[in-house]
Order: C-alpha cells, then sequence, then structure tokens
C-alpha cells in the first residue's frame, strides 16, 4: 500500500472488525460454553480469550519503546484453565484490546517504518501489526468454529449466510459498516 496513513487506518479497520466478531460470537454463548473445551489438548474460547488478552497487552504496551514479548507476561499459563469468573474473563480480554487501541491511535503513518522489538528479533512497525492481525485472524476464526460447533443448527452467521452472496453484492459495504 503506497499511502501509509491509509495503511495504518487499514490496521485500525480490521483489528476492529475481528474484535466485533470475536464479541458478537461470544455473546451467543454462555460462560459454560466459553468454558467448554472440545477434548484432550484442544483450546477453549476461554483458554482462547486469556492468550489473546495477554499476548495483545505484551505486544502493544509500551510498543515502540520495549520488547513484544514482555518480562511479565506468562504465555504458558494463558493456555491452562484458569477458573476465571466471566467478569474477570473479560477484563483480561479487554486489557490486551484496550493496549492495542491505544497504541494504534497513537501511532503516526511516518512510524509504520519505525522499528520495533519481539522476543529479540527486529520488525517494523507495519511488519509487527501485520503479525498480530495475522494472529488475531487465527485466534478469532477459532473462536467462531468452536461456538458454531456448540450451537450446531442454532448458529446464527455474524458475516454473509449461505445464500445471501447476492444480496451482500447489491450492498457490499454492509460490512463496513457504512451501509
Amino acid at each position: 500500500m503506497s499511502d501509509p496513513a491509509k495503511h495504518l487506518e487499514g490496521f485500525q479497520t480490521e483489528f476492529r472488525r475481528y474484535r466485533g466478531l470475536a464479541e458478537k460470537t461470544i455473546q451467543t454463548m454462555g460462560h459454560d460454553q466459553v468454558q467448554a473445551c472440545a477434548g484432550g489438548g484442544n483450546n477453549s474460547v476461554e483458554v482462547l480469550m486469556q492468550h489473546l488478552g495477554g499476548n495483545l497487552r505484551s505486544r502493544f504496551t509500551d510498543f515502540l519503546t520495549s520488547d513484544g514479548e514482555k518480562d511479565c507476561r506468562h504465555r504458558d499459563r494463558e493456555f491452562e484453565d484458569q477458573g476465571l469468573g466471566e467478569a474477570e474473563l473479560h477484563a483480561l480480554w479487554n486489557s490486551g484490546w484496550d493496549a492495542l487501541e491505544a497504541t494504534l491511535g497513537a501511532l503516526h503513518a511516518e512510524d509504520l517504518a519505525l522499528l520495533v522489538t519481539i522476543r529479540g528479533v527486529e520488525f517494523t512497525v507495519a511488519e509487527a501489526l501485520t503479525r498480530a492481525l495475522a494472529h488475531v485472524a487465527y485466534h478469532v476464526g477459532q473462536i467462531v468454529l468452536l461456538a458454531r460447533l456448540q450451537q450446531g443448527e442454532d448458529w446464527q452467521s455474524l458475516s454473509i449466510p449461505r445464500g445471501g452472496s447476492e444480496a451482500y453484492r447489491q450492498n457490499p459495504d454492509a460490512e463496513r459498516g457504512r451501509a
């Protein structure tokens, strides 16, 4: 993308879109469903929320000035059932997203070329944001799939439903909230 300001705006839009998709999905679930695990070694939605919250908080706290893998982060614990209540889980989730949104709101287009460090490896800000967006998309997809599997025939599509492609083609801006 040749316009850095549009590139940065694109990151902001896509992160908001994935957060919205995850949160709409989570709202369709009871806390027992959020905690349910699909078998040994698989993650529950709760674990994915813990992990994304921890990852985003670590990566985007002091984003431009410190390594994105903070010493205070305990990544392995993010994948354990911590027995969090619903409010505590959502606070953890929101803390990561809040750190990301604060960082994105403070960045300027020219910052995309700056270097940041993650686990001792340098990346441009644009590369780090691309990596983070891919990571978020991966886990949000898992959250949606877990909810869909649990809800079966009761699942309500959060995007273009089967048989809805023609209606979407008539109003493609609806996906971006510009309908």
